[in-house]
């Protein structure tokens, strides 16, 4: 996993690599600006385009510095500098780093408290005012710097993190931040790179390596994880030979009415398509022609209305309810049977949650280790409204522990919350994913995980990142607008053979 660091972190680990490696701040420095120009350089090739790099006075201002005496050194010959000099105050590297740059010939201006700003018709903009140091909203100079900026509507590259942009914590709703094309950041990426709060601010990111002490980046112990390609690879159970379909477990999927069945199916053929050696799907009879159409490999219990539902459940290894159930009585006396009965782990998704948030009583019937699929909207149903994605955050962190559960909470990166107060980041998935029933398909795959006993943490982590990165495989290089649920869920057994090679 790849340690997501608060601001306070971060330059505990920078001053530990500063002082253990040993390097000189000024050499950790040129490192980091190396690492940006070659990111940089690779995406940006034209040399004769005209660039500005706007620096404030401290070490993100160095790092614009000397990312500009290295481009000119790279043969881009129309930059010049700004400096904004909206205080007297200047770090030791900000100003060897200036030394440097006043030998090199490329042009310097400085921008000074109070000066109108001058037209600056340059097509490419470097941010490098203010780093991961912020820690309260812009105002005065810095502020109408960057509302400036944000006008010329150019392409703009952050060094590190966009200024305005605090990297952890909440980001207030009047927040001015300047607006970023691309953020090339050290070592790995902000936490609240990864909340929607960054989206009006952020189009993409990059993390480069700028060799920060891994082992004491470790030694944090920091509660944000971002989930890498090698944890799946390491987490995956290939399939042996002698093994058979009862090797891999029986999942039960409860979903559909007669008007949600494509709940229903997609979630049972997710679940089969992921592995689950048996998958049956507890349907209204209503849904029987559709399920054996669809999918001839799942197996059925019929759901005849408010009949006493006549359910072995010890025959599963993994239960998952609520896609496209429905939330009115035969729905919530299903939900309650299946909670007071089964002692495994149990996927509780859609509306099942919404019956959960409508019923309190039923949360002490959960089975310990169950997991929420919750997406926004309904986390706020089960836990109250929140202002930001940081505060359901540490809600989410609150909660798991609480009912000792575990919450996968649905978003771009999708976050794993677990009752050890961890929070994983998955980092796949696209736009192109922004489609009815993709909730569906993840909940099968995660029932159909644990069926094949996976531990409930590994079901999450693995799930999300099997389901994005199916859809990335789609979508991605086909360029698709839209990849459907029913085709993420048919790739799953492509993509996970790829990352099992």
């Amino acid at each position: 996993m790849l340690p997501l660091l608060t601001a306070s972190q971060i330059r505990e680990a920078d001053a530990y690599t500063i002082a253990h490696e040993p390097v000189a701040s000024i050499d950790l420095m040129e490192r980091a600006s190396k690492a940006f120009v070659g990111w940089f350089v690779n995406h940006f090739p034209d040399q004769k385009q005209a660039i500005s790099v706007y620096c404030g006075t401290g070490n993100n201002g160095g790092d614009g510095l000397a990312i500009a005496r290295m481009l000119d050194d790279h043969q881009y010959k129309k930059l010049n500098v700004k400096i904004a000099r909206f205080s007297d105050n200047a770090t030791v590297d900000f100003n060897i780093n200036l030394k440097r740059l006043q030998q090199t010939g490329i042009p310097i201006s400085e921008i000074g408290k109070g000066e109108t700003l001058q037209v600056d018709d340059n097509e490419v903009i470097i941010d490098a005012l203010v780093g991961s140091g912020l820690n309260k909203p812009l105002t005065g100079d810095y502020r109408r710097l960057v509302n400036y900026i944000n006008d010329l509507k150019r392409i703009v590259v952050a060094v590190d993190v966009p200024t305005g942009l605090f990297t952890d914590g909440e980001v207030p709703t009047d927040a001015v931040v300047l607006k970023a094309e691309l953020v090339i950041t050290f070592q790995a990426p902000k936490i609240n790179f990864l909340l929607p709060e960054s989206g009006p601010y952020i189009k993409c990111w990059e993390a480069v390596n700028i060799g920060i002490d891994e082992k004491f980046v470790q030694s944090l112990n920091s509660p944000y994880q971002a989930v890498e390609e090698k944890d799946i690879r390491k987490m995956l159970k290939p399939r042996q030979r002698f093994s058979n379909k009862g090797t891999y477990g029986h999942a039960l999927i409860i979903a559909g009415r007669p008007e949600t069945m494509g709940a229903a199916l997609l979630s049972a053929s997710a679940c089969a398509y992921a592995g689950s050696g048996l998958t049956t799907a507890c349907v209204p009879q209503t849904g029987l022609i559709a399920l054996n159409s669809y999918m001839p490999e799942i197996m059925a219990i019929i759901r005849n209305g408010s009949e006493p539902h006549a359910i072995s459940w010890d025959n599963f290894n993994s239960i998952a309810i609520g896609p496209g159930l429905g939330q009115d009585a035969d729905a919530l006396a299903l939900l309650t049977d299946v909670l007071i009965n089964c002692k495994k782990p149990v996927v509780i998704d859609a509306d099942a949650l919404n019956l959960l948030s409508a019923h309190k009583e039923l949360w002490s019937e959960i089975p310990g280790n169950s997991i929420l699929t919750p997406h926004m909207k309904e986390f706020d149903r089960l836990f109250g409204e929140h202002e930001n994605w940081w505060r359901r955050m540490q809600t989410g962190i609150q909660k798991a522990k609480e009912y000792q559960l575990y919450i996968l909470l649905k978003n771009d990166y999708t976050l794993v919350i677990t009752p050890q107060g961890k929070i994983f980041f998955n980092i796949t998935s696209n736009p192109a994913m922004a489609s009815g029933g993709m909730g569906d398909v993840l909940t099968g795959i995660i029932a159909s995980l644990l069926a094949q006993r996976y531990s409930p943490q590994e079901a999450c982590i693995v799930a999300a990142y099997i389901h994005g990165k199916a859809g990335d495989e789609l979508a991605l290089p086909n360029r698709m607008n839209v990849a459907l649920p029913s085709q993420v869920a048919a790739r799953l057994p492509f993509t996970i053979a790829k990352l099992m090679a």
